[in-house]
């Protein structure tokens, strides 16, 4: 099957028409049951985001030149980590780094939390919500001390609750999510952090559902670090970032000890590097931290408002087709919250969310998430601890994805299934589907629950 390139297509006038940016990928057609074809809609950007065209070029064009960093003299050698540190500084801008902040590339999100999480100063309490990712709730789980805080009904009473904790327990760190990967909701992160620092204790923002949707930076929002990942930042090549103070970076352990991350070594001691050496020991993956630099520069670029304005455009739309819908209920952990990414998560009266999502996708082309969204605190919170169904927004997604997705959940509703499913290694699947590559599939999916 070959990938092709959608084209960007701006439009001032209706957000949300057009792809803002083109993927790898973007207009090709899968094959359906009982028959015939249809472009993909890719509804599951929350979880991995295709590659932005500009990404694949960038490493297309590092690979003829790609060589060892830091310790070569050849030219090569040299090239490649200057393009490797240069990335580091290209994401680092990205969210707004301040003077004397570290950007240390990590794998991904929940690589960069547990990174964190080794470097807080030993017995120090980190508080954190329960409707946070499991990737910002088990490190702290596990390093402890923790204080894990009940979400309350409205941001305004979860923000007094906060507050009350912080000034009785005296926690180091306050871990926050920037966006839920459920929901698209956030507490705000301005009053969030003036509460931390009022009480003084740092804050860590999980931007995993954040960065690739709306402008974050450090510096403006005072945050004191900032996580996120490559693959939800249309730069699927292994890398992602932890960006913030020094301090405790450069005084915790190695988190990958190894050569690069230090600077003498005997058999008796070693002396450590400094931030962000110290945590990158052996070689690191250098075309991850250039396609993520690349992803940073692609989004960087567009005018200032259109991300956030074509991705609320394809929210309302898809909120306002799902709320029509006899027996759907949208997912919201605030009353009261304000402005969400473009996460919705749903549910259907007497339906089983893995069930709709094969059916979505066998017989109308689209790519959505069903489970529990490695969030199971927050779906048991929410009074769904079976799961529910989500879709989520990006840069190439259109109305006209949105409204298949509501006219496929409608067909379903008023019609079922056109085919038999059954259960094949605890998922969903079409019984006996003919389509190239369906047996494979089939096998894996008893790889278990994805991530976000």
């Amino acid at each position: 099957m070959t990938a092709v390139l959608s084209r960007p297509v701006l439009s001032a006038t209706v957000p949300g028409r057009h792809p803002l940016l083109p993927v790898v990928g973007g207009g090709e057609h899968v094959p359906l049951l009982p028959a015939g074809s249809a472009p993909y809609a890719d509804l599951d950007v929350a979880a991995s985001a295709p590659a932005l065209a500009a990404v694949a070029e960038a490493v297309t064009a590092a690979l003829p030149g790609y060589a060892s960093v830091h310790r070569g003299a050849g030219w090569r050698s040299q090239r490649t980590t200057a393009a490797y540190e240069a990335a580091r500084d290209t994401v680092a801008a990205f969210v707004g780094a301040r003077d004397g902040d570290v950007a240390v590339f990590t794998r991904n999100t929940t690589d960069a939390l547990a990174l964190l999480a080794g470097c807080v100063p030993a017995g120090e309490r980190v508080v954190v919500l329960d409707c946070e990712h499991h990737a910002d709730l088990l490190p702290w789980q596990r390093r402890g001390p923790v204080t894990v805080l009940p979400t309350e009904a409205t941001v305004a009473a979860t923000l007094r609750a906060l507050g009350a904790e912080l000034v009785r327990s005296r926690p180091a760190l306050v871990a926050v999510t920037g966006a839920s990967n459920v929901t698209g909701e956030a507490l705000p992160l301005d009053e969030v952090v003036l509460l931390a620092h009022a009480a003084g204790a740092r804050v860590v923002v999980d931007g995993a559902q954040l960065v690739p949707h709306r402008a974050f930076s450090l510096a403006a929002s005072g945050a004191d670090w900032v996580a996120f990942s490559g693959h939800k930042l249309y730069a699927p090549f292994g890398s992602g970032a932890l960006v913030g103070r020094r301090d405790w970076l450069d005084e915790g352990p190695a988190y990958l000890p190894g050569g690069g991350a230090v600077t003498e070594v005997s058999v008796a001691e070693t002396r450590w590097a400094a931030a962000p050496h110290r945590h990158e020991g052996g070689t690191p993956n250098v075309l991850g931290a250039v396609a993520l630099a690349a992803a940073c520069e692609a989004l960087a670029a567009l005018p200032d408002g259109a991300l956030e304005a074509h991705e609320r455009a394809l929210r309302a739309r898809l909120v306002e087709g799902l709320s029509a819908l006899p027996g759907v209920r949208l997912l919201r952990i605030w009353a009261d919250s304000a402005g969400p990414t473009g996460v919705v998560s749903f549910t259907v009266d007497g339906a089983d969310p893995g069930h709709l999502a094969a059916v979505l996708s066998a017989e109308h082309g689209i790519g959505v998430r069903d489970g529990r969204f490695c969030a199971h605190p927050l779906l048991a919170r929410l009074g769904v601890p079976g799961g529910a169904v989500r879709a989520s927004v990006g840069v190439a997604t259109t109305l006209a994805d949105v409204d298949r997705l509501v006219a496929g959940v409608a067909a379903y509703l008023r019609e079922g299934p056109r085919v038999a499913y059954e259960v094949v290694a605890g998922r969903w699947q079409p019984a006996a589907d003919p389509r190239p590559g369906a047996a494979a599939s089939a096998r894996a999916a008893g790889c278990g629950p994805a991530g976000r």
